[in-house]
């Protein structure tokens, strides 16, 4: 086993960790309390690379493995996890998938702008009544021949309205169930294709979560991703490694809000010295400290696997699962560890605990991962 960072990847983590201080830390209370889509910022991100970090350099990209991918995504969400979501959902969701299982036309149109950042894309699975059960759309795609038509409605789509690109998965033949399913890439401003209003969320505040409504939306035939029935398939095998994604977001929240409490604790006094001194600090931080290294293991497994071709359902699930179990519980302690000041916003961690919530729900519920990693292990 070898623990080590390469090199570049080291300079790949610094320029990261540099951007987010510089560029991110600023204005990210300002813009959680506005829901402020961080617009230049995501430019900028763009131009670093860091929207288009695994795909291949003919198309616009980085070209780098996931663990490049991993580091980037922690260190981003260590300080502003509104801005990290969109790195996830570009790489990890549209990029990845396009890349994957697009035409060449498809790439050569789309995934050239997105690798760039000139563009940003969503993906567009969850529904009203389909949010972890996936199988069970009720937005229709009908075939007509050279095109189909899109009818439904899309839930808690992250870069709702910021995108220029839409992944929607709908179903074509209900008697086919999960096997009638297609994924359709649809532009914005197509006729019939509406943006519904903002969520006003409780985390990642800077994002833009909006509905989407499809009356009549014709999409041409060509922007079909994969074989006729294959949009099933083509979410799941996205969905998987977006997990390792938004594992490492969790785990970005984590260490974020740790590195806060740390400093804090040895700053604050109470009873004539620093909290730290304390053990009941102390083994907060000693606690903290060890489940975020636990934590950045799974995570980092996960991503090795994805680059050595190994099979990532399970290292991902498990990633995922208990990255954002130890974001949820490190923020609560960590606000905890602030006393009075950990519930102002001037002291970051009050928004990181909000953040972190949202790890354990999109990408697949805990409880969804739970079955992913129970049903692996029992069918070995």
């Amino acid at each position: 086993m070898n623990f080590s960072l390469t090199e570049e990847q080291e300079l790949i983590q610094q320029a990261a960790r540099d951007f987010a201080q510089n560029d991110l830390f600023p204005e990210v209370i300002e813009r959680d309390e506005a829901q402020r889509f961080p617009k230049e910022e995501v430019r900028k991100m763009g131009e670093l690379g860091f929207l288009g970090m695994m795909v291949d350099p003919k198309y616009g990209g980085s070209g780098l493995d996931t663990l490049s991918y991993v580091l980037v995504m922690e260190e981003l969400s260590k300080v502003d996890a509104s801005s990290s979501v969109i790195v996830s959902v570009n790489n990890s969701l549209v990029c990845w998938g396009l890349e994957t299982y697009g035409t060449e036309e498809q790439k050569e149109k789309y995934l050239t702008r997105l690798s760039t950042g000139e563009i940003i894309g969503a993906f567009c699975l969850s529904e009203p009544e389909a949010g972890s059960d996936a199988t069970s759309q009720k937005t229709t795609a009908i075939d007509k021949g050279d095109h189909y038509v899109i009818n439904g409605t899309k839930n808690w789509i992250t870069n709702g309205s910021s995108a220029e690109v839409y992944l929607v998965i709908a179903q074509t033949d209900k008697d086919k169930k999960h096997k009638g399913i297609n994924a359709l890439i649809v532009e914005k401003g197509a006729e019939g294709f509406e943006i519904g209003p903002k969520e006003n969320k409780l985390g990642i505040r800077g994002s833009d979560t909006h509905s989407l409504i499809f009356n009549d939306v014709k999409v041409p035939k060509k922007n079909r991703i994969g074989d006729d029935g294959f949009g099933f398939k083509f979410a799941m095998k996205t969905l998987a490694g977006g997990r390792i994604g938004i594992a490492a977001q969790a785990l970005g929240i984590a260490a974020g809000a740790y590195e806060l409490a740390l400093k804090y604790s040895k700053e604050r006094k109470a009873f004539g010295t620093e909290i730290s001194n304390h053990q009941a600090i102390a083994f907060k931080l000693a606690d903290m400290h060890t489940q975020i290294e636990a934590a950045r293991h799974l995570v980092y497994k996960a991503a090795w696997d994805k680059d050595n071709g190994n099979d990532y359902d399970l290292s991902g699930a498990m990633a995922k699962l208990y990255a954002s179990q130890v974001a949820m519980e490190t923020t609560v302690e960590a606000v905890q560890i602030h006393g009075g000041n950990g519930f102002v916003k001037d002291y970051h961690v009050e928004r990181l605990m909000r953040d972190a919530k949202i790890t354990q729900i999109y990408e697949g519920t805990s409880e969804i991962q739970k079955i992913v990693i129970s049903r692996s292990i029992l069918k070995r």
